[in-house]
């Protein structure tokens, strides 16, 4: 949490430690950080099993985090950083807090918010997509690999 002039790659690789966390506790391995000013100051994986809550997606958790921790209802000088595409819940969370910035990894075809339409964010954020994709859908396919294993 060490402030400092980082990449975006740099902030996807500390999402991507959120997701291996929650890959190791059996949920859909998605890691999000959540920065303010160059430093993370919000940080959380998929808790939806371990909450028995359909609605502990790693975004909402780390938005809650941030707004907590910076004493705001708005994150508009903020980036969140998240190894998969935001559903249509995360990305309106993501609206409703103003965030300046989202940046994912993989994209998902399936539930991911453009599915639906990018104009579920707010039209001041930003976008920047597809970064350490790769290494953002192995953890995916590789959760669902096991699952499939399992059963």
């Amino acid at each position: 949490m060490t402030p400092g002039n980082h990449s975006d790659a740099y902030f996807m690789k500390e999402a991507l430690k959120q997701a291996r966390i929650s890959y190791e506790e059996n949920e859909i391995p998605v890691g999000c950080v959540v920065v303010c000013n160059n430093r993370i100051v919000a940080k959380a994986y998929n808790q939806v099993e371990k909450l028995n809550d359909s609605t502990a997606h790693a975004e909402m958790i780390a938005l809650t985090s941030a707004f907590h921790y910076l004493g705001a209802k708005y994150l508009q000088e903020c980036a969140i950083y998240v190894t998969l595409e935001p559903c249509i819940m995360c990305g309106g969370a993501i609206q409703w807090a103003q965030v300046g910035k989202l940046v994912y990894g993989a994209p998902d075809p399936i539930k991911g918010y453009t599915r639906i339409g990018k104009n579920i964010l707010h039209p001041k954020t930003q976008v920047i997509s597809n970064i350490l994709s790769e290494e953002c859908k192995q953890i995916i396919d590789k959760f669902f690999i096991k699952v499939r294993n399992q059963n």
